[in-house]
């Protein structure tokens, strides 16, 4: 039985990284991947790493390394460190093939007796490291795959009643930050499709499903951010509001947003009120108000307040993005 081993920080998962893992996997019987905790390198955590090599090989088996040596060099002592450290969580593990395209791939596969594969170590195939990719990750998008790169940019959500400014201030952010922005699809929708101004439940969930999908594919080309104007909790709430229930679908993915999206920001309804056709009333925007922030305290999903006009709106709202680290903490973005 051929059995493979590779391993690394993979920060993040790239096209070179998938090519070595396929050639691995069309090579053995059995494929593990030994994954380092990596805090001096990136704050991305060690399971979200590893669990984008579980989500798309998962014949692999997967070895989350927290203790492991961080160390990199061709000295002997490091060697050796690296050498004993694989002995040790490998836990006796027969290893037949070892893969990679780094120095190292000599003496790691002299040390587990296992024969030594190269995998484009000159990077012709896939011209990008990890560390391009870490230094602008924007500019090497094309390296990795949709998934892994909305797991690194941030999606900023904008809720609030219908005529709060989130329209307005999501594309004036995205003009601002130099990025991409989603519109919200229900608007589009009703507008097409609307019925004496109703929508069945069905096309309610259809609503949320395009929102999610156009969301993803406006993700690949986000510069650092994704600006998105309303998420499935509001159709949702539109749902309940017009039929009394929501389609259990719909029902899931507004239970989803809260680990979907990185900052929520509510618009006030201190702004004056726009009375288009397709809204109802002043009196019905004060209502949905106060029912969307009281689903955003149900849910536990933490949120930031914004009032004024639309500068001191984008102004409170960049003053959080200063910074911005899609790992770090509310705490954090809360720092001066």
């Amino acid at each position: 039985m051929k059995t493979g081993l590779t391993l690394g920080k993979f920060a993040p998962l790239h096209r070179g990284h998938q090519f070595l893992l396929e050639s691995a996997l069309s090579e053995v019987d059995q494929l593990t991947v030994l994954i380092y905790d990596a805090p001096e390198f990136t704050r991305c955590p060690l399971p979200v790493r590893a669990g984008w090599i579980r989500r798309f090989y998962p014949q692999v088996e997967v070895i989350e390394a927290w203790d492991g040596p961080m160390e990199v060099g061709d000295t002997p002592a490091i060697r050796r460190m690296h050498e004993d450290f694989l002995h040790r969580i490998l836990q006796g593990r027969r290893i037949t093939h070892f893969f990679c395209s780094e120095f190292y791939g000599e003496h790691v596969s002299r040390a587990l007796g296992a024969r030594d594969c190269r995998v484009d170590a000159a990077r012709a195939r896939f011209p990008v490291s990890a560390t391009d990719l870490r230094r602008d990750l924007y500019a090497f998008r094309r390296f990795l795959s949709p998934l892994v790169y909305w797991d690194l940019i941030g999606k900023v959500v904008f809720l609030g009643a219908p005529a709060t400014g989130k329209t307005t201030l999501a594309e004036s952010l995205a003009k601002k930050y130099r990025t991409v922005w989603m519109p919200e699809y229900g608007r589009e929708y009703w507008e097409r499709h609307q019925q004496e101004r109703r929508l069945s439940l069905g096309q309610l969930l259809e609503i949320a499903e395009t929102h999610r999908a156009r969301e993803a594919a406006r993700a690949a080309e986000a510069n650092r951010f994704l600006f998105v104007d309303t998420d499935a909790t509001t159709t949702c709430m539109f749902s309940r509001y017009y039929h009394g229930a929501a389609h259990p679908r719909l029902e899931e993915l507004a239970s989803q947003v809260r680990d979907r999206y990185n900052l929520f920001f509510l618009c006030e309804d201190d702004i004056p009120y726009d009375n288009t056709w397709d809204r109802s009333g002043e009196a019905q925007r004060a209502v949905f108000q106060k029912q969307i922030r009281a689903d955003l305290l149900a849910r536990r999903i933490p949120f930031f307040s914004l009032r004024g006009d639309l500068a001191a709106r984008m102004d409170r709202v960049s003053a959080i993005l200063e910074g911005f680290d899609p790992w770090a903490s509310l705490a954090d973005h809360l720092r001066p």
